[in-house]
């Protein structure tokens, strides 16, 4: 019995000595007592962002970037809880000193900061470094582990800087209007089709149709200042009717629906994406064998570059790699003397990775 009491003691100090721990709940921080966007129904969840892969039903309390609540309500519902925090105020969980960071992802994404022990952990999220009139830029915090997203973390998926992608976006809508077709642009209904739409802002007053899903997402860009391009939902134009010469902004099921009779028999599709790019070096397709007529490179995650940039300017000891973990980014970080492993190492019962020193 004593034995076994010893074994529990000991268990216990390993998780409670660590800032965060892999769980099938996802990323959980023993001493502040909170998930970092949890994957199911937690007591306090710490919110990088609003997307649903991020943010979920179900929590007592949500905790997020101030800019983030009212996509947190929309997505989640009117009568969650959700305590919206001003990027760098600092709050206490436990013993734990978080705060929230611009990551340049979508409206209200942030970083989380966590410091605990002498140590400082920053947890990414989803993020991007290229500029956006739609959300905050991307703040760089000095961290000594950083958990970094890898979405294109392969040296294939490499954005153009110089690229205009409103004036590209606006110049293919205008040549598809000039032959009377519709311009169907698929997009995200958070973030992406919100970014097309502060692209498109100061070079045209023709309002763009969007989906009702995307609109609803309008609503609160606006609320929070943001400048988009003029709107109209979908769901106000008669069945009956068929548009000409119109840019519609929805999601990739669209053609499926009854409501893709207002496009008539003449009208053209491109896919707003990172997965657009034709560079990719893992093995797959992507582009316009998709069946799309044209594509815009268009990502809010950051590209190899931006990746490997961010890392190194973090400054961390230790690199822990989401979504990609058994990839390409962790050889090339360990190519270059850093720490780097896949987030699944953090699992409480991994002795190796208790103390930055080990």
């Amino acid at each position: 019995m004593n034995l076994l009491r010893f074994q529990l003691r000991a268990s216990f100090s390993i998780i409670t000595a660590r800032m965060l721990i892999m769980t099938k709940k996802g990323l959980y921080c023993p001493a502040g007592d909170f998930y970092i966007d949890p994957m199911g129904a937690a007591e306090r969840a710490v919110i990088t962002h609003a997307h649903s892969d991020h943010a979920r039903r179900g929590s007592q309390q949500y905790y997020c970037a101030k800019p983030g609540v009212g996509l947190l309500r929309a997505r989640l519902g009117k009568k969650i809880s959700v305590h919206g925090i001003d990027y760098r105020e600092k709050i206490q969980f436990g013993g734990v000193q978080v705060s929230f960071h611009s990551a340049g992802h979508i409206l209200g994404s942030a970083q989380i900061r966590l410091e605990w022990n002498g140590e400082v952990w920053v947890v990414s999220g989803d993020y991007k470094r290229e500029a956006d009139p739609t959300c905050e830029p991307f703040e760089p915090v000095p961290c000594d582990v950083f958990v970094t997203e890898a979405t294109f973390g392969t040296p294939g998926y490499r954005w153009h800087r110089d690229a205009d992608l409103g004036r590209e976006i606006f110049d293919w809508w205008q040549e598809n209007s000039a032959r009377g077709c519709n311009s169907v642009l698929f997009a995200y209904s958070l973030g992406k089709s919100q970014r097309v739409l502060g692209a498109l802002a100061p070079l045209t007053k023709r309002a763009v149709y969007c989906h009702p899903a995307v609109t609803e997402i309008n609503h609160c860009y606006r609320e929070s200042g943001i400048v988009l391009a003029p709107t109209h939902c979908l769901s106000e134009v008669e069945s009956s009717r068929v548009l000409r010469g119109e840019l519609l902004l929805v999601p990739p099921t669209f053609l499926k629906s009854e409501q893709a009779q207002v496009l008539g028999d003449c009208y053209r599709t491109a896919f707003a994406s990172g997965w657009m790019s034709k560079r990719a070096t893992d093995g797959k397709i992507y582009g316009y064998g998709d069946g799309y007529d044209h594509g815009f490179v268009m990502s809010d995650h950051a590209d190899w570059a931006d990746l490997v940039r961010t890392v190194l300017e973090t400054g961390a000891k230790r690199v822990y790699v989401q979504h990609r973990g058994h990839g390409a980014l962790v050889r090339h970080l360990r190519s270059l003397g850093l720490r780097a492993h896949p987030d699944s190492e953090l699992k409480p019962e991994n002795p190796n990775q208790l103390s930055l020193f080990i």
